[in-house]
């Protein structure tokens, strides 16, 4: 099956449609995630906010990452970008500082993580199916950049 942009589950999933960008839909769904977390900061200036806004959207995503991979047929179908929008809110819960240079570096290393995936976010993509599976090794890159973040904060 097709991805539906009608079906509200399907067009979540796909990030509104940026997980449809080629090449490198992760990439356009984090760029969205990033420029949406920026409004929310701009908007809220909450970590609260941003935490809640993970552990629910974490949730959600399960579910519809899973309904719109079985829909697909595709397990962690490329096109599938709401895990890397979710991942970026979890690091916007964790910013050192909440400014375009961090913004930019969240951006980018997360990236690097999400395309490399270090231990055990290969083992995560691979081992564990569904929706969590699919939600969880973009959560464990986002940990990855959090904790890169902080090191370069405290390094420079």
């Amino acid at each position: 099956m097709k991805i539906n942009l009608k079906n509200p589950i399907h067009l979540l999933a796909v990030g509104f449609g940026s997980g449809l960008i080629k090449p490198a839909p992760g990439t356009w769904g984090s760029l969205l995630g990033t420029l949406i977390a920026i409004l929310i900061w701009n908007l809220t200036a909450s970590i609260a906010v941003f935490i809640a806004l993970t552990v629910v959207s974490f949730l959600f995503g399960c579910y519809a990452c899973q309904k719109t991979s079985e829909d697909t047929q595709i397990h962690d179908d490329g096109r599938i970008v709401w895990d890397e929008i979710v991942a970026i809110f979890f690091i916007f819960s964790f910013l050192p500082q909440y400014n375009f240079i961090y913004y930019t570096l969240a951006f980018g290393i997360f990236r690097i993580f999400d395309i490399w995936k270090p231990y055990p976010i290969r083992y995560i993509d691979v081992k564990i199916s569904g929706g969590l599976g699919i939600m969880l090794d973009d959560i464990v890159a986002a940990v990855y950049t959090s904790l890169t973040l902080y090191c370069f904060f405290r390094i420079f």
